[in-house]
């Protein structure tokens, strides 16, 4: 028989990691069983409140990574993984990805002190959620000068987060080139809709600014480098929660096959069923070491983390869909209705597989930073 007696995560932990994650676990375990994710995937919030508020108070998620300075605990985001791969096994909906992450990130990356003291230490306290608007998808904002300051005007489609967000740091053309501008969006000058999208947990909005008043992050010129520097740190991210739903696929996987029994035998006992389970594993432990290998290249500030977080993209989603796929199959024929939460998985891999770019998209990107464009054979 198939089995998988020891978390691999907790092989290569620190204690406190270990700790973290147990707790993360203990919490979530209460809080987000599959019915919990789609009452709060289609609550008006999207999300549970007091879930959010929680983790940012008796454990100081949002704060893990950020410096002690602006309100966080100064850790790195090998932490901070821990936390992204527990709230992927249970498809958590609370918006870290955006909040903590993207939004995270760009004012970090901005080097704006001012705008950091301002914005930061909400997000770690939990108090603020945030996200980007022009990273993920090209948008098109401009940004004017006028006498009370500056204002943005155009769209930014498939906003992650967008419809709720409390702050929105805003990748716009400006008269002195592309900057980045942080905007409080208020229903006078912002409107936002709620796309319809595949994977529910993670909302996405059309965000249309009509002379929104905005504040300059950052100087000019830089922008783009925040940007690209944004998105790997979401890509090592997706990464960490793809881990997590592999994960839970596999282990869900593993408890079916060792009850459902067919011609009076246990299925996990088919040579046939052995044989994918043993495939499962290698991909989902090779997606692990791939996402560690990124998250110690975020967290340390290497200049191997564009490779990095491209090639756990790769294995990541790869070992994700896979295992998604078999999540459903494995289970028959109650794998294919709307009750069972298998469907909840293989909605959350398909729409990430795009989010950040596909894996032939980062396959490319690969190429080109390794030098390997244009080479054949």
């Amino acid at each position: 028989m198939f089995r998988l007696d020891a978390d691999p995560a907790l092989l290569l932990e620190s204690d406190e990691q270990r700790q973290l994650r147990g707790v993360l676990r203990a919490l979530l375990a209460e809080t987000c069983g599959p019915e919990e994710i789609r009452g709060q995937a289609e609550s008006p919030r999207g999300y549970d409140q007091v879930l959010w508020e929680r983790l940012a108070g008796e454990i100081g998620v949002h704060g893990l990574a950020l410096p002690d300075e602006y309100g966080g605990s100064g850790y790195t985001f090998a932490e901070l993984a821990v936390v992204l791969q527990e709230t992927g096994r249970v498809l958590c909906p609370a918006p870290l990805l955006t909040t903590v992450v993207l939004a995270g990130h760009a004012l970090l990356g901005s080097g704006d002190r001012r705008a950091c003291a301002r914005w930061l230490p909400g997000i770690a306290a939990g108090a603020l959620t945030a996200t980007v608007a022009g990273f993920l998808h090209p948008a098109d904002v401009t940004a004017e000068r006028t006498p009370g300051g500056w204002v943005l005007r155009g769209e930014a489609d498939f906003v992650p987060g967008g419809q709720g967000a409390d702050l929105m740091l805003v990748a716009a053309r400006a008269p002195d080139g592309e900057r980045l501008f942080a905007c409080e969006p208020d229903g006078a000058t912002c409107d936002r809709a709620a796309r319809r999208v595949l994977d529910s947990t993670r909302r996405q909005a059309l965000v249309r600014f009509r002379g929104a008043p905005a504040e300059a992050v950052g100087e000019p010129g830089q922008a783009a480098g925040v940007v690209e520097a944004v998105l790997d740190a979401g890509r090592v991210a997706l990464a960490a929660e793809h881990v997590g739903g592999s994960a839970h696929a596999l282990d869900a996987v593993l408890d079916y096959v060792s009850q459902r029994t067919q011609f009076g035998r246990v299925i996990g006992s088919f040579q046939a069923v052995k044989h994918r389970l043993a495939d499962l594993l290698v991909e989902v432990e090779g997606a692990r070491s791939a996402s560690a290998y990124a998250s110690a290249c975020l967290a340390g500030d290497t200049s191997e983390l564009p490779v990095a977080a491209s090639a756990a993209a790769v294995a990541c989603t790869g070992a994700y869909r896979l295992a998604v796929t078999e999540y459903v199959q494995l289970h028959g024929g109650i794998g294919f209705t709307w009750e069972h939460p298998a469907h909840l998985y293989l909605r959350r891999a398909r729409a990430d597989e795009a989010l950040l770019g596909t894996g032939d998209d980062h396959r490319l990107r690969l190429a080109g930073l390794l030098g390997l464009t244009g080479r054949t054979g």
